[in-house]
């Protein structure tokens, strides 16, 4: 999965929510300030490219829908900064925010009783 640029994500940041949308739906749910719908345009095009987002013609419009969840593409990309910025491993990303306080000990128990559950879920 290619990587997506700030601009194409705040695109696909609207498509995710709105899920099926024609450009004029999407350019008036961006936020403010909202591009140019061109801009848009030329955004959702290079997003068929990547194969992020689909399209179907509807009479002369065209429907814009994204092939990748939201989940999917967060998954993936925190895997890559993982990989990037902490040598692969999740362990150096928590250390990483304990040490600059991004992180409560109240948080963290909460994320050792997630990691808790779902090991037991799995079993």
């Amino acid at each position: 999965m290619k990587p997506l640029t700030k601009a194409e994500e705040q695109v696909m940041q609207v498509l995710w929510k709105l899920e099926n949308a024609f450009l004029r739906e999407i350019v008036e749910a961006m936020p403010v300030p909202k591009p140019h719908q061109n801009t848009v345009a030329t955004l959702l095009k290079i997003l068929v490219e990547k194969e992020f987002v689909k399209i179907t013609v509807i009479s002369r419009y065209h429907q814009y829908s994204p092939t990748v969840s939201k989940e999917e593409y967060s998954k993936r990309s925190m895997k890559q900064l993982v990989k990037g910025y902490f040598e692969g491993n999740f362990s150096n990303v928590v250390s990483f925010l304990v040490k600059e306080n991004n992180i409560t000990v109240d948080e963290l128990e909460t994320l050792l009783k997630q990691i808790r559950k779902q090991q037991n879920q799995t079993k």
